[in-house]
């Protein structure tokens, strides 16, 4: 399950992040997460509780959505995006290999499927707060 690589990498960073800033406690690791991420958020949260350092021990871990935005390169139409409009089959089809998106995913203006992804993919660390 690729979600504990990816805790495990907050995790680290975070970590990276609080030495940097001399904070001895963590009290609130704010993470967002692309849309098209398709990361089990449960499944996420328990791995970051369980992989969470002694200082990180009174850490809330806030997880935040990402909307996905797109823009067409034919039209130059920017539009945000819903995952929630593909079934199961289509989204992990896009998670796994994102060049397919182009097949299922069409500009709603010039149904071009020549887009960018300009929002909506990965996963970063928004804040971190904590004592010194």
């Amino acid at each position: 399950m690729h979600e504990w690589a990816l805790a495990e990498a907050v995790v680290t960073t975070a970590v990276q992040i609080a030495e940097k800033e001399g904070l001895t406690q963590v009290t609130e690791v704010t993470v967002k997460i692309g849309e098209l991420q398709d990361v089990e958020r449960p499944i996420f949260r328990f791995a970051l509780s369980q992989l969470k350092p002694a200082n990180f021990k009174l850490a809330k871990f806030r997880l935040l959505k990402s909307k996905a935005k797109l823009k067409c390169r034919r039209c130059g139409n920017v539009w945000v995006f819903k995952k929630a409009k593909l079934n199961k089959e289509t989204v992990e089809a896009i998670h796994f290999v994102p060049e397919v998106a182009h097949t299922y995913i069409k500009c709603p203006k010039c149904g071009s499927p020549d887009f960018e992804i300009l929002e909506g993919r990965g996963i970063w660390l928004e804040s971190i707060k904590g004592a010194k």
